[in-house]
Formats: structure tokens, sequence, C-alpha cells
């Protein structure tokens, strides 16, 4: 078992080069159609598992660490290289399908509670789950607290909000090869097209990857300052603002051109996302069934009306994707997820989960209001 949090660090840093460095160095075909993050984020997940990373405070304290300063950093590396002339261009579709996710998982929670005929504790604790799924853990102690959760039914709900956005992120991430058939399906034109014409001048000259690294540590610190004297929503939102002005602000300088930052961005990505797993643990799945199997019914219920949607707007996947991850996930997975199918589009992530936010806590009081209306 490791206990050290230098071990604990290295070790996922480790996974994380082990199969970035065999996707790039061999020709397994596996990689065609499973991402390597898929890869990353199941074994780090694994381990965690099995036990191998201890539950201690040490381990803890690094995790926060890590993430709170690799997320702004990744951030303001990745939208360097973005021109958001384009970004506008994107407009109807994405907010078609935000739209869409915000009520398919509204309805999915009603119906489930009809289906399964909640009592008052669970319908508290699943209008709780709703706010998170709608906007973040923040939406979800604020809206637990307003309806009155107990203790062991808001920790059901914790239980069931890891295990089931565990899953579903790894099976986003397991379709993104495939969002070509899927678009072919919904005859819908890929987001990616739209950028086509994106271009900078960071892939010529020499990489400067001790610059680049300082500069994506320094607006991470500075992110984290500014956070803690002007708080937006919350510290992780105003963190996640600052980061991204700061890397939209750079874009429109010379350090656009600056080679090197992809590399760099894509090796804080692939840590995050070892990071995430490494606290995806299943170990409470048996003593929680009933509300885990209530959980996946309203993702099913949710992920059928987003494709039934996608069809009739003609959505392509990556809009409904990050659509998705941006409610269920927030602003730690939704950025993820935007830039595994391609970097510049990193800012849609960001933003569609900023706007979760703002309708968390709204939308989750009112579908609990619901639930507790409908409890027997």
């Amino acid at each position: 078992m490791i206990t050290s949090s230098l071990v604990y660090i290295y070790s996922l840093a480790f996974l994380a080069a082990f199969f970035n460095i065999l996707e790039k160095k061999t020709s397994l075909k596996i990689f065609k159609f499973i991402p390597v993050v898929v890869f990353i984020y199941a074994f780090s997940m694994l381990f965690a598992s099995l036990g191998v990373f201890d539950k201690n405070e040490e381990i803890d304290s690094i995790y926060k660490l890590a993430k709170i300063n690799l997320l702004p950093a990744m951030l303001f590396l990745m939208l360097l290289q973005v021109d958001f002339t384009h970004f506008f261009k994107l407009g109807k579709s994405l907010l078609i399908s935000y739209v869409l996710a915000v009520l398919s998982i509204a309805f999915g929670f009603i119906l489930v509670a009809f289906i399964f005929n909640f009592d008052t504790n669970s319908a508290a604790a699943f209008g709780a789950l709703a706010g998170s799924w709608m906007g973040g853990t923040a939406n979800m102690i604020a809206i637990g607290s307003a309806l009155g959760v107990g203790e062991e039914a808001f920790g059901y709900a914790l239980v069931v909000d890891s295990v089931n956005y565990t899953l579903w992120v790894m099976l986003l991430l397991f379709l993104v090869p495939f969002a070509s058939y899927f678009n072919k399906f919904t005859k819908s034109d890929e987001i990616m097209d739209k950028f086509s014409g994106v271009a900078c001048a960071c892939d010529m000259g020499a990489k400067k990857y001790w610059l680049l690294i300082l500069l994506a540590l320094g607006a991470s610190a500075l992110s984290q300052i500014l956070a803690q004297n002007i708080e937006i929503l919350n510290k992780t939102t105003s963190i996640v603002l600052t980061a991204s002005a700061l890397g939209i602000l750079g874009s429109f300088t010379k350090l656009k051109n600056v080679n090197g930052s992809s590399e760099i961005a894509n090796s804080m990505l692939y840590l995050l996302i070892a990071l995430i797993g490494s606290k995806a643990v299943f170990d409470s799945f048996s003593d929680v069934s009933f509300y885990v199997l209530a959980g996946f019914i309203i993702l099913v219920i949710h992920a059928t009306i987003m494709v039934i949607g996608a069809k009739i707007f003609k959505l392509d996947l990556f809009s409904i994707a990050v659509a998705s991850l941006a409610n269920i996930g927030g602003v730690a997975a939704a950025p993820i997820l935007a830039a595994t199918y391609n970097k510049s589009l990193v800012s849609v992530g960001v933003l569609m989960a900023i706007m979760g936010y703002l309708i968390g806590t709204f939308g989750g009081l009112a579908v609990g209001n619901i639930l507790l209306m409908m409890a027997k």
C-alpha cells in the first residue's frame, strides 16, 4: 500500500506517462477505438479500488493541492492556442444541447421517483443529487441543507454521485473515437470542422517548455490568489474563470505562438485524469445498490432523451456529451472531455460547466420539491 504523498503522485505520473508512451511509440490498434485517457482513468480507479493508495491525510492533501494547481494551469495553456473568433459559431447547437441536458436530467429524476415511489428521505437525497448533476457539489450541499437531508441519506447520495459519475465519465470518454459514426446517424456537422481554420504558429520554432511551465504555474497561482479575494459563486468557479480569462488574454498576444504548450497541457490533462480516477472507489457499492440502480436509470433516461434530441435537432456527439458532463461532472470534468475531442474546444466545456453553477441550485431545488411532493 502506498502511504507517501510523494510516491502517490509519482505513481500516477508514471501511470499517465506509461500509457501515453505506449500510444505514441507502439502501433497498437486498440488506441484507435479506446482513447488513452480511458486506460489512465480505468487503471487509476482499479488501483484505488484494490487499496493500493492509502486514505490518509497526506495523500488527500497532495491530491487536492495537485488538482487545484493543475486544472487552472492546464486551462491557461490550452486556451493560449484558441482563436475565439470561431467560438461564436457554436452557439445554437450547444445551447440546445445544454437545455436538453438540464430538462432530461430533471425528467429522469422525476420519473425514477415515480417508479420507485420514494419516501421523504430518499426524495430529499435525490433532490440534493439533482443539484449536483445540474451544477456541482456546492449546489448539492446547498440543496441538501435546504431540503433537510439526513446524514445517512446524504451519504447515500454522495455514493450514488461518485459511482454513477465515475462510470458516466468513462463512457463519454470511451465514445470519443465513435463521434463520426454518431454524427452520421444524426446527420449533424462536426463541431471540430468549424475550427478547421483555427491555426497558430505554436508548432513552429524551438519548444520553450520551461517558459510555458513557469507561465502556467504563475497563471495558476494568480488565479488562486484572486479567487481568495474575489469569489464568483464559489472558489473553484473563481479559479477557473480567472485562469480562462488569463488564457484568453494570452491568446491575443505573442504567447500564442510559443511552441510546446500542447505537449505540456496534454501531460497535465493525463495527470488530472489519473488523479480523478484515484479517488473513484466502489467499496460502498453493495450497501446502496438500490440508490445506485436508481441513479443508473436516471442516466439511461437522460441518455435516451439526449440521443433522441440529437436526432431531431441534428446535434453532434461532442455537443451533447459535453453538455451532459457539464451538468453531471462540472468544471473539473467537462473541460477535460472537451479537450479529448479538440484542445481548441476546452473553452466550451468551461463555459457550459459554469452555467451549471448558475442553474444547479435553482433547478435542483425545483426538482427536489417536486420529489418531496411526490413522496409517500
